[in-house]
C-alpha cells in the first residue's frame, strides 16, 4: 500500500517539479529525512520494527505545502502530524486521522500568515492521473469520491454565486480528495459510510469556503479532511447500527 501510494504521488510530484523548478527539493529532502527520524525514535522506544508510512506523509505534506515556508516551521508541522496523528497511536491503520492533514492543519492554524499557493493546471492533471491508479488498486474507494462529488455539487448548486464553480478545477480540490479526503484510514469503513463521509466532505468544503477561504483553497480543504475524518467512526457506527436494525427488522417479518 505505501509504495503504491508513493508511485501515485511521484506523478504530480514531478508536475510540481516541473512547474515550480528545484525549489521544492530542499524541503522535500528536510520532511523525508523527519519521516525517517520520527518512526525511528518510536521504533526504537517500543522495540518494534520500523514502518515506512512517514514517507507517504512527507510527500504529501511537501505537495500541497503553501508556499516558501520556512524549514522550522515546516519541521514543527511535520512533527506534530508524525507523531500526534499517526505515531502516538502505534503507527499506520491504528489512528483516525491522516497524518498530513494534521500536520498543514497545525500549520495553518499555528501561522495564519502563511501564504497559500494554489498549484498549477498541470498538478491537477497529475494528480487526477495519480487517483485514478489507485482507484484502480483499490487504495482510493470510488464511494469516497461520488459522494464528495454530490456533496460538493449539491450544495454548490443552491449558492448565488456561480463563479464558484470554478474553484472545483483547482488542483488543491484535485490533491485533497485523493490524498488526503480519500485516504482510506481516515475515511469510513463501510460502504454507505464511505458514501456519507464523502458527501460530509464535500459539503464542508462548501460551508467552509464560504466564510472566506475560499471553495478551492488549501485552506478549505485541510480543514474539511479534518472535521469529516473526526466524525467517520461516528458515521460508520450509525450505518452499521441502521444495517443491524434493518436486518432484524426483515427477519422479523419473515
Amino acid at each position: 500500500m505505501t509504495a503504491a501510494t508513493c508511485v501515485a504521488l511521484m506523478i504530480p510530484l514531478a508536475a510540481a517539479i516541473f512547474e515550480h523548478g528545484a525549489g521544492i527539493v530542499t524541503p522535500l529532502v528536510f520532511a523525508l529525512g523527519l519521516a525517517v527520524l520520527w518512526p525511528l525514535v518510536f521504533a526504537r522506544m517500543r522495540r518494534q520494527p520500523m514502518g515506512w508510512d512517514g514517507i507517504v506523509t512527507a510527500l504529501i505534506f511537501v505537495l500541497l505545502l503553501p508556499g516558501p515556508v520556512p524549514l522550522w516551521q515546516q519541521g514543527l508541522a511535520l512533527s506534530f502530524g508524525l507523531v500526534m496523528g499517526d505515531l502516538i497511536f502505534g503507527g499506520r491503520g491504528r489512528g483516525f486521522l491522516n497524518p498530513a492533514v494534521v500536520g498543514l492543519a497545525f500549520l495553518l492554524f499555528s501561522f495564519p500568515g502563511t501564504a497559500s499557493e494554489t498549484p498549477g493546471p498541470t498538478v491537477a492533471i497529475a494528480a487526477g492521473v495519480g487517483g485514478a491508479l489507485l482507484l484502480a488498486l483499490g487504495l482510493l474507494s470510488w464511494r469516497v469520491v461520488v459522494g464528495f462529488g454530490f456533496g460538493i455539487a449539491g450544495l454548490m448548486a443552491l449558492l448565488p454565486v456561480p463563479e464558484d464553480w470554478v474553484a472545483l478545477h483547482s488542483a488543491s480540490l484535485v490533491l485533497g480528495l485523493v490524498f488526503l479526503i480519500g485516504d482510506p484510514v481516515a475515511a469510513a469503513c463501510t460502504n454507505g459510510g464511505r458514501l456519507l463521509y464523502g458527501g460530509l466532505a464535500g459539503a464542508l468544503v462548501v460551508v467552509l469556503g464560504q466564510t472566506g477561504g475560499g471553495t478551492g483553497t488549501l485552506k478549505t480543504l485541510v480543514f474539511a479532511a479534518l472535521l469529516a475524518s473526526i466524525f467517520a467512526p461516528l458515521i460508520d457506527q450509525i450505518v452499521i447500527t441502521a444495517n443491524i436494525r434493518g436486518r432484524a427488522r426483515r427477519q422479523g417479518n419473515g
